[in-house]
């Protein structure tokens, strides 16, 4: 076995598990719009934009993962005896950020939504939908902390088995609560909303149990004022990077939106199915991301930059499979979520375009995570959110609304983006400037 063909294998090791839990909440969401969509395109586009909306909050926090799994890789690779010290800061962040946002998005619910919705039936749904959501948003930053911590220590498993976990009771609660099964009320869409609630509360408890028996006691003391800045350094490029990522998405929406009712629900289960292929995409970086850490806290800068180029061959390769049923059989997978002929025809062409697009995407997914792994975060958040907001979204506008070129016209223009993305990303990783960065000389 040659070595090149090791590195792939461990590399497979490590995200097989991120990628098959990702690909649950993937196809967990799927399954919401599959169940939602019987109760009309209303509840459909709704849940859409309720969701994106969740979504971009989410954002705030989502940092903390990269920044604690970063930190504990480079801890792994340097032999530090204490790795919980990046955990520590992360879990108190997560509660003083996610606690007061939480409580100002609930309040302003409606004004979030209002002006992205395309009616106010679209609007009322969205609302009570995202309200429900938003009360567990510190239960997902802090989760997303100790998943972090996990990763960073490469045991990837866990977060396979405890998302399986929450996902098959997600499925079960939400289905129940929307058709009223087994004595439950029927709730409709709010019955979504509060399962997918109740199972992020129970993932949260089974980390936190999970951590307290494996750490050593006493080892998740209260951070000092450093460590706590460290993370928040860390956390805060890409959590602005994803709040930003996330607000394109409900500009997007908003884009579809002008286009009607429609297009908006056509393209929400359009871009649910783009997450179900890139994901696992983005679950051989968050491999890379532990592996190139540990790389440089060993100081083997050679080893860092292999791991990366060595990532993207096994998402390269894995992207081109999944997506081919989306080039092949379009109609078919677009028959699970409308019974509408005319939603058909409107997804079809699109549906097939976003097949190359995710195999376009394959760099940019993986070497952004690389990046953070070896703590380019600001350098990941800088080229992102330029090419989504100067390039993608005024070129969106332009050729699907302004030239009347509609959803395939945005659609078109997203897949050049995504292409010239991939390509700005492997150039900053080919060129090795991001090994200058001293984020990691903590660990040496």
């Amino acid at each position: 076995m040659t070595p090149v063909v090791r590195r792939q294998g461990k590399v497979m090791r490590l995200a097989l598990p991120i990628m098959l839990g990702m690909l649950s909440q993937s196809v967990l969401n799927l399954i919401d719009a599959a169940l939602v969509s019987h109760l009309g395109q209303e509840a459909l586009a709704g849940v859409g934009l309720g969701g994106y909306a969740m979504f971009m909050m989410t954002a705030l926090v989502f940092g903390l993962s990269s920044s604690v799994q970063s930190q504990t890789a480079q801890a792994v690779g340097a032999n530090q005896s204490c790795l919980t010290r990046p955990l520590g800061s992360g879990l108190v962040i997560g509660v003083a950020v996610g606690l007061p946002i939480s409580c100002i998005a609930w309040w302003q619910a409606s004004e979030l939504i209002r002006w992205i919705a395309p009616s106010q039936a679209v609007t009322h749904i969205a609302v009570d939908y995202f309200r429900l959501r938003i009360v567990a948003l510190t239960a997902i930053a802090l989760t997303l902390c100790l998943r972090g911590y996990w990763n960073g220590r490469q045991q990837t498993h866990l977060y396979l088995r405890i998302v399986v976990v929450v996902h098959t009771t997600n499925v079960a609660l939400s289905a129940a609560l929307i058709y009223g099964v087994a004595g439950l009320p029927g709730l409709g869409v709010n019955g979504a909303a509060i399962g997918t609630t109740l199972s992020l509360l129970l993932g949260l408890g089974i980390w936190g149990v999970i951590t307290w028996r494996q750490c050593q006691p006493n080892a998740l003391s209260i951070p000092s004022w450093q460590s706590i800045l460290s993370t928040l350094t860390l956390a805060f490029p890409h959590s602005l990077q994803q709040l930003w990522f996330a607000a394109g998405y409900v500009v997007l929406f908003w884009l579809l939106g002008k286009l009607g009712t429609p297009s908006v629900a056509v393209g929400h289960v359009l871009v649910n199915l783009s997450l179900l292929l890139i994901l696992p995409g983005v679950g051989v970086g968050v491999a890379a991301m532990s592996l190139v850490g540990e790389a440089l806290g060993r100081d083997d800068r050679q080893a860092a930059h292999r791991w990366g180029i060595d990532a993207l061959s096994v998402a390269g390769m894995l992207l081109t499979v999944l997506a081919l049923p989306m080039l092949v059989i379009p109609d078919t997978i677009l028959g699970i979520f409308f019974t509408n002929e005319a939603l058909v025809q409107l997804g079809r062409l699109p549906l097939q375009i976003t097949g190359l697009m995710i195999v376009f995407d394959a760099a940019a997914l993986v070497l952004a995570q690389a990046l953070m792994g070896a703590g380019a975060q600001r350098t990941v958040m800088l080229l992102t959110l330029g090419m989504q907001w100067l390039l993608f979204l005024p070129l969106a506008w332009w050729v699907g609304i302004w030239l009347g070129y509609g959803l395939v016209g945005v659609w078109l223009t997203q897949l050049f983006y995504r292409l010239l993305n991939s390509t700005g990303f492997l150039w900053v990783w080919q060129r090795r400037r991001w090994l200058v960065h001293d984020t990691h000389s903590q660990f040496k």
